[in-house]
């Protein structure tokens, strides 16, 4: 039996599976920290790197995927929506959201899936226990992540889901993801919308580590019982989600999400349950050292 490392995994072979990330940048990821978590506590004989590709070579990217027989590749900005253009086929979800996250190969062909919006659900079912299905919802932003929640919300059943955008055009493509439930709000609604959510969702950047500070709705709007949700997650606590909780609302930030989209992702590589807990783990540890 091969000695472990100080890790606790066996040092890497030749037969030991590559999985990657590909972003530019993407040294900020935590998708190896994660990844090398969840092999480690499954025992599989796999390894995760980040890679970094440059803009407008995705294409690239994916020949080395194919060339290379590398196991599974997780998929950051800039190349979402490249990387939808470059695959054999899509699920539903991908298409529908023109981005991929997530690629697993299928014999010589590359799947492009994209996991944001089931990790973001299971994400507020941990935190949350929280069941969407009839619901009134509230995302604020049109970006990826935005189109990714909105699009899951509106699989899952929630009733009403208005999406506040400071481009109403943007936000009214985003809408639309949601099906009939979706709808755009006009700048003068935001605040009653808000104001009646059950679930109000920040998909916008505002708050994030070295981004623009501010507070993406006045906090005073949430009710009292509604469940907020910051995709931010470091910093752990935006002040945004320090003002809500000291109003006592119940908020949380986008750390599950994060985890939980890779769940999904490590099982459609590996066909092996993620150890959830343990990636969970290592991505507090990994953020708490930053």
């Amino acid at each position: 039996m091969d000695e472990l490392n100080d890790n606790g995994r066996s040092p890497v072979s030749g037969e030991t599976r590559l999985a990657a990330v590909i972003g530019d940048p993407v040294r900020h990821s935590l998708s190896p920290c994660l990844m090398n978590a969840a092999f480690a506590e499954t025992g599989l004989d796999w390894t995760c790197v980040a890679m970094e590709v440059p803009e407008g070579q995705a294409s690239g990217a994916l020949d080395g995927m194919r060339a290379m027989g590398i196991g599974g590749l997780s998929v950051t900005m800039p190349h979402k929506a490249a990387v939808a253009s470059g695959v054999d086929d899509l699920t539903a979800g991908a298409r529908a959201l023109g981005a991929v996250n997530c690629i697993v190969p299928d014999g010589d062909r590359l799947v492009g899936h994209n996991t944001d919006g089931a990790g973001f659900l299971d994400g507020l079912r941990h935190d949350s226990g929280l069941d969407v299905t009839g619901l009134r919802c509230v995302v604020l932003g049109a970006g990826g992540a935005a189109r990714a929640v909105v699009h899951a919300l509106g699989l899952a059943g929630a009733a009403d889901v208005a999406v506040a955008n400071r481009t109403a055009g943007r936000a009214l493509r985003v809408a639309e993801l949601a099906g009939a439930a979706g709808h755009a709000l006009e700048p003068s609604s935001v605040g009653g919308a808000v104001a009646g959510a059950d679930l109000v969702v920040n998909a916008t950047s505002l708050g994030m580590a070295g981004s623009e500070a501010g507070h993406p709705v006045d906090p005073d709007l949430v009710a009292a019982g509604a469940v907020v949700v910051d995709l931010i997650y470091h910093p752990a606590q935006s002040a945004w989600l320090a003002a809500l909780r000291g109003r006592g609302v119940e908020a949380h930030n986008g750390l599950s999400m994060l985890v939980h989209q890779a769940a999904h992702a490590f099982t459609l590589w590996t066909g092996v349950e993620a150890p959830v807990a343990a990636m969970d783990a290592a991505a507090r540890a990994a953020l708490a050292r930053r």
